[in-house]
């Protein structure tokens, strides 16, 4: 069978995995699809790639196209986000120093509490706390601005953009006092010896969306058998990964040269929540720390894509009714019912059809930090329900 070749950008996180394992068995192949995985080392370069037509897809932080949709980013070609990767697997590090700091402040590092965790952060710091993330339109950013805002911090955040493979060595050289990113580059800080993890990412948003899958608008428009393909591929293989008997043999593919380049059990630890939070070897087990497909984690909610835009309106002086119609336009959950659909894909959102009829719409429960949708067969859009309609 010939099979068509699509270039699909990933910067070499845990969360690349569907892209790599569709490749590595054969998803993307049963799709007529031959995947070529180009590594990429920054999501500057991802976007850009991207928007130059180099990469015909891109694994990309979710408040990216967002951002770019809004105004916040280079004149690129327009981009839509057609289905999320990953939910949650990052968590937040620190400094040897601030852990010890911590330590004797008497905190426990229980990695659940993310509001004792922000005081007693808050309470060891002295003078500016210069935060990494691994770009400043990403869902790292994103949690921890909230979370240190609500822990009493304020202008003396100093933000530092460093690329995810980096933020070990940025600690390491004293650039940076604390820093989100995903896994395993947080594990990698801590097995370097030059930082503790405080917190996994859902102690501070249960569920946050962190990649998604994120194609040129031109593209689905005028391949829109290939995006179904690829969606599909990508869809399938985020099923394999969150069979928990298969969590081991995912880590021993992306720990390859090609993709994480590191051992597989530094690669395990977050695929299967067993994280040693401190170079003395001090563990915790932080059950569902990433999922790549129950729960309708793939559906690209545009909820969440108004929930990202609100904070770009506000910090950017943005004219709101634009920008968040322009946000909430490039999550395309149209293109993920037509395509997915037949893969038999949740379809959270969606009315039921009785004799040809739209029933009343559901309300589809959201995870703490997450804004309620409300929406139908024909239309995802804003209207929002209050948390105490659920």
């Amino acid at each position: 069978m010939s099979l068509e070749t699509l270039r699909l950008g990933y910067v070499p996180l845990t969360d690349a995995a569907p892209a790599i394992i569709a490749r590595e068995l054969g998803f993307a192949t049963e799709e007529g699809l031959a995947l070529d995985l180009v590594r990429i080392s920054a999501w500057a370069q991802s976007r850009d790639l991207l928007g130059a037509g180099l990469i015909d897809a891109a694994h990309m932080l979710v408040p990216l196209p967002v951002a770019q949709a809004v105004g916040l980013g280079p004149a690129l070609p327009a981009m839509d986000l057609v289905m999320f990767l990953s939910q949650r697997g990052q968590a937040v590090a620190i400094s040897q120093t601030l852990a010890d700091r911590l330590r004797a402040d008497g905190h426990p590092f229980d990695f659940t509490d993310a509001r004792a965790a922000g005081l007693a952060l808050r309470r060891a710091v002295q003078g500016p706390l210069r935060v990494g993330v691994p770009f400043r339109f990403s869902t790292q950013a994103e949690l921890m601005f909230h979370w240190l805002e609500a822990s009493g911090f304020g202008e003396e955040i100093r933000v530092v953009t460093i690329p995810p493979p980096l933020m070990a060595d940025a600690m390491a050289a004293g650039e940076v006092d604390a820093f989100c990113v995903g896994e395993p580059w947080s594990s990698f800080a801590v097995e370097r010896g030059v930082a503790s993890l405080l917190l996994p990412g859902q102690a501070i948003w249960a569920s946050p969306p962190e990649k998604g899958l994120v194609l040129r608008r031109d593209f689905t428009v005028q391949r829109p058998e290939v995006t179904g393909r690829l969606m599909r591929a990508i869809w399938r293989a985020g099923r394999w990964l969150d069979d928990p008997a298969n969590r081991g043999t995912a880590a021993d593919i992306l720990s390859r040269p090609e993709y994480l380049d590191l051992p597989s059990e530094l690669a395990e630890r977050g695929l299967r929540g067993r994280l040693m939070i401190a170079p003395s070897g001090e563990t915790r087990e932080c059950d569902d720390f990433i999922a790549f497909h129950r729960d309708a984690a793939t559906f690209p909610w545009k909820s969440l894509a108004a929930l990202f835009a609100a904070r770009m309106i506000r910090d950017h002086d943005l004219d709101p009714d634009p920008a968040m119609a322009a946000a909430m336009g490039c999550f395309r959950t149209d293109l993920y019912r037509e395509h997915l659909r037949s893969a038999g894909a949740a379809l959270p959102g969606a009315s039921s059809r009785v004799e040809g009829r739209i029933d009343r719409p559901r309300l589809v429960a959201a995870e703490k930090g997450q804004v309620i949708l409300r929406a139908d067969a024909f239309f995802d859009g804003r209207v929002f329900e209050p948390p105490s309609t659920r």
